[in-house]
């Protein structure tokens, strides 16, 4: 009876743990939601996965050094709907340069939420808030 019950708390105490480990966070946390600031680069790579995409870019500076940036997006659902992905509307690829309006990191670290990205074709494209 009792290995039964100790039995019963371990799994009991996992299934606790595991539903914590799934809990979203909240953008606050991360970033600086009431702070935008803008940067122009060439897109690396760009990763449609869930919960969230990126899109890396290197930024040049005005003294020639480039710095890595990783920009998160909402999930690649909500990309698709906005027209990303092969064969969308809003279609990049590595090489293309873009322009994008995003909330900060706290840290201070190249990291941030896109709210908007100006393709190379002129076409701004605005992002939801998670």
């Amino acid at each position: 009876m009792s290995r039964i019950i100790a039995a019963l708390l371990v799994v009991g105490g996992w299934l606790l743990a595991s539903t914590s480990l799934q809990a979203h966070h909240s953008l606050a946390g991360v970033y600086e939601v009431r702070k935008q600031e803008t940067v122009t680069g060439v897109l690396t790579r760009i990763a449609f996965t869930n919960p969230h995409g990126a899109m890396y870019l290197q930024v040049k500076a005005a003294d020639g050094s480039i710095t890595d940036w990783t920009m998160t997006t909402g999930s690649a659902n909500a990309l698709a709907n906005l027209g990303f992905g092969e064969g969308g509307v809003n279609y990049v690829k590595a090489g293309d340069t873009v322009t994008i309006s995003y909330f900060p990191a706290r840290n201070g670290k190249p990291l941030g939420f896109i709210r908007t990205i100006t393709l190379p074709n002129a076409n701004t494209v605005e992002f939801e808030a998670l």
